[in-house]
């Protein structure tokens, strides 16, 4: 049974930062791509930040310069580092892993989702 446990959304005023952390546990096999993606009532689940295995990092044009993606490998868990936060930036986070199972099949993860609140 895999599970991924998202941490660190609140309520934050513009302009303050957030961390958001997703640890993956059980048997998860070769974890692939991590990311985040956030998703605001009536609308589609959107891309925020992916990193690859190898560190290479992809973001969406309205977070650039503003959030940083990142990874520890050793305790199969994502960052999300969140700066200069705006009102639009209010939406439920769900981190996301790509993987190779035990049996080396493709497996896609979601975490429970995380809601940010920025305050104007």
């Amino acid at each position: 049974q895999v599970q991924l446990v998202e941490s660190g959304g609140g309520l934050v005023q513009a302009g303050g930062s957030l961390r958001l952390s997703c640890a993956a546990s059980g048997s998860i096999g070769s974890i692939n791509t991590m990311g985040w993606y956030r998703q605001v009532p009536g609308k589609q689940r959107d891309l925020v930040a992916t990193i690859s295995s190898g560190g290479s990092t992809n973001y969406a044009d309205s977070v650039k310069g503003r959030f940083t993606i990142s990874r520890d490998n050793a305790k199969n868990t994502v960052y999300l580092q969140m700066n200069n936060l705006k009102p639009e930036d209010t939406a439920v986070y769900y981190c996301n892993v790509n993987s190779h199972d035990l049996r080396g099949i493709f497996r896609i993860y979601w975490g429970q989702g995380t809601q940010v609140t920025v305050s104007s």
